[in-house]
């Protein structure tokens, strides 16, 4: 609430007491109630255009371009992630200056879109290590695919179970808000919103890994690995509910 509507506020309190009789400390209270942004309270981290891929951990896409651009549609600076013909991935990972634990809740919100509908993994719950030091590769991951944003869990033993699914246009911008709480055993769980819209709401799954996990973005995948694959990030942030990553409050 903007600091111009502290008055009516106060006054209003004052027409239901007859006077204002609080004590310091509750007045105080008060103020930050009245006063407070909690859309912004706790996000945690952003993805800062102007540190290019150094807003980031690091980076997996070798012979590909990660780069900022602008496109002059309100957007401002974004991330452009350009896998080209001849490799097959081209991922950003985690987030600079920040890890990752078990027993915690995660939820990032970010404007994607993607050059064609078969971009392939768009988004990895990764986990750390290779081979039998890994349960699970990836426990959740997404896909733009035939035309579809498809969101899979995937258990021990690479099990893959299709959590939901959505249509996806590309060429055009979709606001993404995705949560994982973290958990070793089963009662983990991950949800999706897609334009505002509930994609899936998953529990009692396993989703962190016996070495840890950390997310990636971009676009991967051996059938897409002859032709060019390009996908773009506006507005990444991190938060520990919905409502700190809430694309749908963005003004942009």
């Amino acid at each position: 609430m903007q600091r111009r509507n502290v008055r009516p506020a106060l006054r209003a309190l004052r027409a239901k007491t007859g006077s204002l009789l609080l004590a310091p400390a509750a007045i105080a209270s008060a103020m930050a109630l009245i006063t407070a942004s909690p859309a912004n309270a706790a996000v945690l981290w952003t993805a800062d255009p102007a540190s290019g891929a150094g807003a980031f951990d690091y980076t997996a896409c070798d012979g590909g371009q990660i780069t900022t651009t602008d496109w002059n549609d309100g957007h401002g600076d974004i991330f452009s992630i350009n896998k080209p013909a001849g490799i097959n991935r081209c991922e950003v990972a985690g987030a600079a200056g920040r890890t990752w634990s078990n027993n915690s809740t995660y939820w990032w919100g970010y404007s994607f879109d993607t050059l064609t509908d078969d971009a392939q993994t768009v988004f990895q719950w990764k986990s750390w290590g290779t081979g039998d030091q890994q349960q699970q590769n990836y426990p959740v991951l997404m896909k733009v695919e035939g035309g579809r944003l498809k969101i899979w869990y995937v258990a021990p033993g690479e099990v893959w179970q299709l959590a939901g699914s959505r249509a996806w246009s590309s060429g055009t911008w979709h606001k993404i808000e995705l949560g994982i709480t973290t958990r070793s055993d089963t009662t983990g769980s991950f949800a999706l919103y897609v334009d505002g819209s509930l994609v899936v709401d998953q529990h009692n799954v396993r989703t962190w890994d016996d070495m840890g996990n950390n997310p990636r973005w971009g676009t991967y995948g051996s059938t897409i690995t002859d032709v060019n694959s390009h996908v773009w990030l506006d507005d990444l942030k991190l938060g520990q509910t919905r409502a700190d990553v809430d694309q749908l409050t963005e003004n942009r």
